[in-house]
Formats: structure tokens, sequence, C-alpha cells
């Protein structure tokens, strides 16, 4: 993971619309970012609807959502459609982005190890600081956590 105090890694990647998102877009506002492997498994599916239902208490405190995932942007806007999220998911599939935040590497699933997502999220002050860092994440209770710290 990338430690709180230091710069986060800029980006610029495209939403589920194909439009080009940056984190330098975002000055003057948190962001969180949370990284998930796979669009539409359960436990992301959990947790973006949770984001969504907290949306409007993430504007009130000058917070931007983001997801981000190495999935095509097709398979994003299947997502966030069939989900209704207000929020920008973003396509890596390259893993650059997801790389540069630490959120990649090896991972154990029923004895077998495998290169993958981890379930991890940051949150980015008003000028582009780790601000906090969550690590494996529970899905149905980050978001409340994330407000919580926020204030």
């Amino acid at each position: 993971m990338l430690e709180v105090g230091n710069k986060a890694p800029n980006f610029t990647l495209d939403n589920q619309d194909g439009n080009s998102v940056s984190l330098n877009d975002f000055k003057g506002k948190k962001v969180l970012v949370w990284f998930y492997p796979k669009a539409s498994t359960p436990g992301w599916t959990i947790e973006g609807q949770v984001f969504r239902d907290e949306y409007k208490n993430f504007n009130g405190k000058n917070t931007i959502i983001i997801g981000i995932s190495a999935d095509s942007i097709k398979t994003q806007k299947n997502f966030c459609t069939k989900q209704g999220f207000p929020f920008s998911l973003l396509s890596d599939p390259e893993k650059a982005t997801i790389k540069a935040y630490k959120a990649y590497g090896m991972k154990k699933f029923m004895g077998k190890e495998y290169q993958g997502i981890y379930r991890i999220s940051y949150l980015i002050d008003e000028n582009g600081i780790i601000e906090k860092a969550y690590e494996k994440v529970k899905p149905k209770e980050h978001a409340i956590k994330v407000l919580e710290d926020i204030g």
C-alpha cells in the first residue's frame, strides 16, 4: 500500500462513458479511489451499492468517489448502468494505475496463488496527498467508515 502523507500518483483513465478522468481534475476536493478486481461480482456490487446509497453524503463532504478495475469500458458501463452508480468507474486494462497505487500483486484463494487486484481504497485530500489508506475493506461497511473518517 502507499503510505499516508505521500503524494497520490496522478492518473488519466477512461470512465464507463469513454470520457477521460484525471486525479488532477479534482483539485480542491477529496477523492476516494476504490480498487476492485472485477465488475458485477457479489462483494464489489455490494460495496458499490453502499457508495451509491451514500453518494449524497459524500457530495456533502466535498468528496468524489472513483472506482478502478482492469475491466473494459463496456463492462464498466454495464456495471454502472445496472447498479445506477452516479460516480465514475475507470477502466485500467493495462493495470498501470492499479500498480502505481500498489493495488496489484500476489493473492491466495483456496490454496492457489495468483496475481490479482487487492481490495483497497485511498482517501486523497484536496491537495492530492493520501490522507487515509484502507486495506482489506469490508464491502458493506467501507463507505460508512470512510464517511466517519472524513468527519
